[in-house]
């Protein structure tokens, strides 16, 4: 996922207090999906997911838009390229895909998208509202830099697989144009789009890593 840091060493208090508020918040609404997602499918089964979370998902995600506009003002030094792509992809998910076909919900891999999603954003968002707060948990540390390796293949895998199945029903209801388009992006536009957001999070972790091991060694 896109990482987000403070965009000068030294922020302002009023910058600092939104980011820390942002993020706490963020996380909490993740954790709520999380929570939603794994105790309907322990209880349910992965079929009633959608009418559990699915909208809950939907505005929380829609709310990650904040993070193109915090990376586009300078609010945070994420690259905006990878920002807008991550969002972008999850708003291709969350608005046209499952909340134009519901019923692709039902398959274990939307179960399987939220709960890669949900982990992913409450240790990213938790590391970072607890970082703000200058405080630095050794376990979110590790979590933000090594889950990554399991969770992004999950989630993206369930991603491409939901958007390939809205092709037919896409097509069904006469919208070829769109039909050709989720075909087209998940052919052409998805597998690159995986790779630099994957091997941006590699560059991340060499690079936190690196400053973490010549700080040790001072």
């Amino acid at each position: 996922m896109a990482n987000k840091t403070p965009a000068a060493a030294k922020p302002s208090s009023a910058k600092t207090g939104y980011l820390i508020l942002y993020n706490a918040v963020s996380a909490l609404l993740w954790l709520t999906v999380l929570g939603r997602i794994v105790g309907i499918n322990a209880m349910r089964g992965p079929q009633l997911a959608y009418p559990a979370v699915g909208e809950f998902c939907k505005w929380t995600q829609t709310l990650a838009g904040m993070e193109v506009l915090h990376s586009l003002f300078g609010i945070v030094r994420a690259p905006l390229f990878t920002t807008f792509m991550q969002v972008f992809s999850r708003y291709a998910i969350v608005w046209g895909v499952t909340n134009l076909f519901p019923g692709l919900a039902t398959s274990p891999a939307y179960s399987s998208m939220l709960l890669a999603w949900s982990t992913t954003e409450v240790i990213r968002y938790s590391y970072f509202a607890l970082t703000l707060s200058g405080r630095s948990p050794g376990a979110l540390h590790w979590l933000r830099y090594h889950a990554f390796f399991v969770l992004y293949p999950l989630g993206i895998s369930s991603e491409a697989w939901l958007i390939w199945r809205a092709v037919e029903p896409a097509s069904l209801r006469g919208w070829e144009t769109y039909s050709w388009a989720l075909w087209a992006y998940v052919v052409f536009v998805y597998p690159p789009s995986a790779y630099i957001l994957y091997t941006h999070m590699m560059a991340q972790r060499r690079k936190v890593l690196k400053a973490s091991n010549t700080k040790a060694t001072q």
